[in-house]
């Protein structure tokens, strides 16, 4: 079974050092969407993993912000501008969720991890 394993490994690790950022960031934006949706889809039973959910969320667009910020980061300013604009929109937005927590109010963050995610695959 070790050879087998050990296999898959390689194969996993390979995958992953194939996977170019934009892919990443998309996939990642994804998982995020994903939780949270996961929460507004159930609210009754899963309402008390929202917090984590938007923690997951909100450190996501963190470091997207840090790596859009950084000097070397290419992009043109007005596409950093814009990024940064929605990541101003889903802080505050998730604060506000935050102190009224509804099902409701989560579909613009699903929403705009979606659109961003499939903007970074090129659909």
């Amino acid at each position: 079974m070790q050879p087998g394993f050990n296999a898959y490994a390689a194969a996993a690790k390979t995958a992953q050092a194939t996977v170019s950022p934009r892919e990443l960031e998309a996939s990642l934006l994804i998982k995020a969407a994903a939780k949270i949706q996961a929460v507004a889809d159930d609210w009754a039973i899963r309402s008390g993993e929202l917090d984590a959910a938007l923690t997951y969320n909100r450190r996501l667009w963190t470091i997207l912000v840090s790596a859009v910020t950084a000097e070397d980061n290419p992009l043109p300013v007005e596409i950093k501008r814009n990024i940064l604009g929605l990541a101003n929109f889903i802080f505050n937005h998730t604060i506000r969720v935050s102190i009224t927590p509804a099902p409701e109010r989560l579909a613009v963050l699903v929403s705009i991890n979606r659109d961003i995610a499939a903007g970074l695959r090129g659909r």
